[in-house]
């Protein structure tokens, strides 16, 4: 969004649904997001819902995130102008349409053929930012080829392989990702009954593995081509994907080869965003990986204030796991988050309707999060402060 362009009306998505019914049409998806995941169940198979829709352990996590911000009203106010609304805001240095862009989300092929181009044109069209994670279907260059001049994010998977992790940043340099997000909470996989129940984990089967399968110095470190050993790609891949063994003082590496924003993905602890500011990063995402890692964890929405509280001032702070509707990002943000990430409903989207599916969901989280923004007395999210809301 550049700064000539006037405030997107967002709101005005309930009219042109409304307008299209005059002809009999009605959406093709539910305006409901919250009930996405079930339709998404009915549709599609076991294995690729289960990936998406699962979380760690009996999800706890999940539930945590979600009763974190069901136990927090909003507390509207009236006789306030509001016919004027301005949902723009400006968050590592772009200034977006919406405190808002498409958390990273990996092998999207699994829910639908056009993957991650396909919900990179949605984000696009709408004109939020995507984030794309490492483990996509899709190799980040043709990702950025379907974004056009649009913004985008990249997500890392910080390998065991130094070249690998060089190569990738500057890939994503040169394909015009700004920011670089790092995925803290993911050192290994987490105990996921609702994956080993099915046997199911599509990088096994060289799914998910794009990114590294095009790299040159991923296949530097093969003794064949991977279309001619897919399963010692594979083994390769495993071998490297992830290294337990970092800590803080290698984020000086990151830094030393990124020249653009970087911020850290996964952080609950207040101590440990104090850390982060004290490397010198540029933000945080307060997130539990949408309860797929840690069962039994803290719910974001309980750990945010705390992070707000001790870094909100030092650096940018974002905020995921368990948006799904338009109050729930009334709610992150008044509690100091200056936007949100959303995951598992545009997957939902993306398999339901492709492209078309996650401009739905975008266009009706974000019509719902004006008109909930307006009907509480407010004009711009940086109106919104934690007196907006009131604990239960």
């Amino acid at each position: 969004m550049s700064e000539a362009e006037p405030p997107r009306d967002w709101a005005a998505f309930q009219y042109e649904i409304y307008l299209n019914g005059m002809t009999g049409a009605v959406p093709r998806l539910p305006t409901d997001l919250t009930l996405l995941e079930e339709v998404t169940e009915q549709r599609l198979g076991t294995g690729p819902v289960g990936y998406v829709a699962g979380s760690a352990g009996n999800g706890r996590t999940a539930h945590a995130n979600r009763a974190a911000l069901d136990r927090l009203r909003i507390v509207p106010r009236v006789l306030r102008d509001i016919s004027k609304r301005d949902l723009s805001v400006e968050v590592l240095g772009a200034r977006l349409p919406a405190p808002f862009a498409l958390a990273p989300v990996g092998v999207l092929s699994i829910m639908h053929p056009g993957a991650e181009p396909a919900a990179a044109r949605a984000a696009a069209a709408q004109g939020v930012p995507f984030i794309l994670s490492s483990a996509s279907s899709t190799p980040m260059e043709k990702v950025a080829e379907a974004m056009g001049d649009s913004e985008r994010w990249f997500q890392l998977y910080w390998p065991k392989d130094r070249d690998v992790t060089l190569s990738f940043l500057s890939r994503a340099k040169k394909c015009g990702f700004s920011a670089l997000f790092v995925t803290l909470d993911t050192p290994l996989l987490a105990w996921r009954p609702r994956d080993l129940d099915q046997a199911y984990l599509p990088f096994l089967h060289g799914v998910g593995t794009a990114n590294y399968f095009t790299d040159p110095a991923f296949q530097a470190g093969l003794a064949k081509p991977v279309h001619e050993d897919l399963n010692a790609a594979v083994l390769h891949w495993v071998q490297m994907f992830s290294d337990p063994s970092k800590t803080w003082p290698d984020l000086a590496f990151l830094r030393e080869n990124w020249d653009g924003p970087i911020v850290l993905k996964g952080i609950q602890h207040p101590d440990d965003a104090r850390r982060a500011a004290d490397f010198g990063v540029d933000g945080i995402v307060v997130s539990n990986h949408g309860g797929r890692q840690v069962n039994g964890a803290i719910g974001s929405a309980d750990a945010l204030p705390g992070v707000v509280e001790a870094v909100g001032d030092r650096l940018t702070v974002l905020f995921d796991s368990g948006i799904r509707t338009g109050d729930d990002i009334f709610k992150a943000l008044a509690l100091g988050a200056r936007a949100v990430l959303l995951g598992r409903p545009y997957a939902y989207g993306l398999g339901l309707d492709g492209q078309a599916g996650v401009e739905h969901v975008i266009r009706c989280l974000l019509a719902e999060f004006d008109l909930t923004l307006a009907l509480s007395g407010h004009s711009t999210p940086g109106e919104l402060t934690p007196d907006a809301l009131a604990p239960i």
